[in-house]
């Protein structure tokens, strides 16, 4: 089963979200509140692939609640729903852990099209379990292993959503190589995204900040200025 929790207080656009998602095929559960969806989360969290989360409501706002539950599940995926246009908005929700966003108003095929890719990376996540001889790529003090999805500095386990994953086994699998934006984007994000190539700059920052030993002066994520970023073993 796909499940899908929407977390939004305006009845009429929550119901518009749940009527396109069911229709594909998507089982939805519905909150109000985020204090609601946090409830019904640690309930019945395990079964959730999805979480669509309003930013703008009344008592916990997304911004916390996407917190919350990141700091539940690094495989959960998380949409930000937003109508506002800041840039920080975005960005902030990103940095927070959300693997994606939409900004309101938003047409069902660009819903629907968001949920599916979003699913797509979840449920490709959840199926490699396959052991092979090269299940580890060790690159310095850094070791990623594929089948338990989990990457280690010096022994030492790092966090890592789902999306910050592929992109780290990217990185691993073309060490020293300059990767475009675009190749990036369309690696982790798939080549029909509706988003924007910044997706890729903030999620950069992410990592930095959880790998480097200086994330303003990365060592390992290296910017190739024009182009990309490069995972540097020198």
């Amino acid at each position: 089963m796909k499940n899908i929790l929407i977390v939004e207080d305006e009845v009429a656009i929550r119901e518009f979200e749940a009527i396109n998602l069911k229709r594909v095929g998507y089982t939805v559960t519905e909150a109000g509140s985020g204090e609601e969806a946090l409830d019904i989360y640690d309930n019945l969290g395990e079964s959730f692939d999805i979480a669509l989360l309003d930013i703008s409501m009344p008592g916990m706002d997304g911004f916390t609640l996407c917190k919350e539950l990141r700091k539940r599940s690094e495989t959960l995926g998380i949409i930000m729903l937003t109508a506002r246009t800041q840039e920080m908005d975005k960005i902030s929700g990103l940095m927070l852990g959300a693997d994606d966003y939409i900004t309101k108003p938003f047409s069902p095929t660009e819903l629907l099209a968001r949920v599916d890719s979003l699913y797509r990376r979840v449920e490709m996540q959840n199926q490699r379990v396959i052991v092979t001889p090269s299940d580890d790529i060790t690159l310095g003090e850094f070791t990623l292993n594929l089948r338990k999805r989990t990457l280690q500095k010096n022994s030492v386990n790092i966090e890592l959503t789902q999306v910050e994953f592929q992109m780290i086994e990217y990185f691993f699998n073309n060490p020293d190589v300059a990767l475009d934006r675009t190749d990036i984007l369309n690696k982790v994000w798939g080549s029909n995204y509706y988003g924007e190539e910044k997706i890729v700059d903030v999620n950069m920052r992410r990592l930095r900040k959880k790998i480097e030993d200086d994330p303003s002066n990365p060592k390992h994520l290296v910017t190739v200025w024009g182009m990309g970023y490069k995972w540097n073993t020198r």
